[in-house]
């Protein structure tokens, strides 16, 4: 048996999704930016995903920018706002995935903003009043903290840590790659100024994704070299991963509250059969609470003497599953999500996350995988 549970690091592409593609990999292959009739009809398609996206989010359309994806687009968003609104100084926590803490690493380091930490407790919560605080003692502050974390799952209170932030002139992004397609997210509720997507989090292709920017707080354009995206993202549009990431993300909202209860039946299920199967397992973070996103469940395992033979050893068994964040190379590599919480480094963490394709026998023959990987004939195999 072939299983996967690697859903936070990619999503297998979903046959609606493709058969909505295809044509505009076959058919429809003028480019968009042509005036004749084959750059028309494929021009139509892009705002008709525009669109498409900007409803389920209750945007409007000239505030959906499409990329190459979530790291492109919290890259535009964090150097687009910094630089366009003339803040100098920038908020997240430890637990933010690499494409935000590198980027305002990297930014510190050249003097172009000045970087501050909100606190996160040994779960990963964040203290949002320590954000306050901060953002009390710098005033027009760019503040970046994901919705859902892609390690532990973790949820923010994403509407109130944005509510707290505008309170003292600050701007709000928020990394929604994990969350995005699994949950609701109205943009005019939230109030948030810019938010994420990444088609391949939601069954959609690879190499294509979305920011949202709010009309009143516009950034200057990233990338150059053309009039694409009105002016925001020069170069060729991406026709028929746009095209497919506009289904897949229509598909999760149709199907939304199905899906939810399904997975979370999936991950319930692990959690129970870990307790009975595993001594002394525990789970990082809140994964294994409802405070936490219903895909992912991190696992916290006894020290079995061998630990970064335990992913290969699955693997071996057809289980595919991580150490954490896919942008981590190495099976079980230190994650510096879970060396924030102080989790204890002689004890393996396997992050197994699930999708509407899973199935309970493919939980079941995981974790007996798990088990036979953790008995002491295979911990120290060579």
């Amino acid at each position: 048996m072939r299983v996967y549970l690697d859903n936070a690091a990619t999503t297998p592409l979903d046959p609606e999704v493709f058969q909505t593609m295809e044509p505009f990999m076959r058919e429809f292959y003028g480019n968009p930016s042509s005036t004749h009739s084959h750059g028309r009809e494929v021009r139509t398609a892009i705002e008709q995903a525009r669109k498409t996206v900007a409803e389920l989010l209750n945007a409007s359309p000239s505030e959906i920018f499409f990329t190459s994806g979530g790291t492109e687009a919290d890259n535009t968003a964090i150097c687009g706002a910094l630089k366009t609104q003339g803040m100098k100084h920038a908020i997240t926590s430890r637990i933010e995935h690499h494409a935000v803490l590198h980027t305002l690493e990297v930014l510190e380091s050249k003097g172009e903003v000045s970087l501050s930490f909100v606190e996160t407790d040994d779960k990963g919560r964040v203290n949002l009043d320590h954000l306050m605080h901060l953002l009390k003692e710098n005033d027009r502050s760019l503040v970046s903290l994901m919705h859902a974390n892609n390690e532990i799952g973790n949820l923010l209170d994403l509407k109130k840590a944005t509510q707290i932030t505008h309170e003292f002139n600050g701007l709000m992004h928020s990394d929604t790659v994990q969350a995005m397609a699994h949950y609701p997210h109205d943009v005019k509720d939230l109030g948030t100024d810019y938010l994420i997507g990444a088609a391949h989090k939601f069954h959609g292709p690879k190499g294509v994704g979305f920011l949202y920017i709010k009309k009143e707080s516009k950034i200057n354009p990233f990338v150059h070299g053309g009039g694409q995206e009105r002016n925001m993202r020069g170069g060729t549009e991406n026709v028929y991963g746009i095209v497919g990431l506009a289904k897949a993300l229509e598909i999760a909202y149709r199907d939304m509250e199905k899906h939810r209860v399904y997975i979370q039946g999936l991950k319930n299920r692990m959690i129970a059969k870990l307790r009975e199967s595993i001594s002394e397992v525990n789970f990082n973070g809140l994964s294994d609470q409802n405070e936490s996103l219903y895909t992912v469940l991190n696992v916290c395992l006894p020290d079995t003497g061998a630990n970064d033979l335990l992913l290969f050893n699955m693997d071996l068994q057809g289980v595919s599953a991580s150490g954490g964040s896919a942008c981590n190379s190495g099976a079980l590599k230190g994650s510096h999500v879970l060396e924030a919480l102080g989790t204890p480094k002689g004890r393996a963490a396997i992050r197994f996350s699930f999708s509407k394709f899973n199935t309970e026998e493919e939980v079941d023959y995981a974790v007996q995988v798990l088990e036979n990987a953790m008995s002491p004939s295979n911990a120290h195999s060579k």
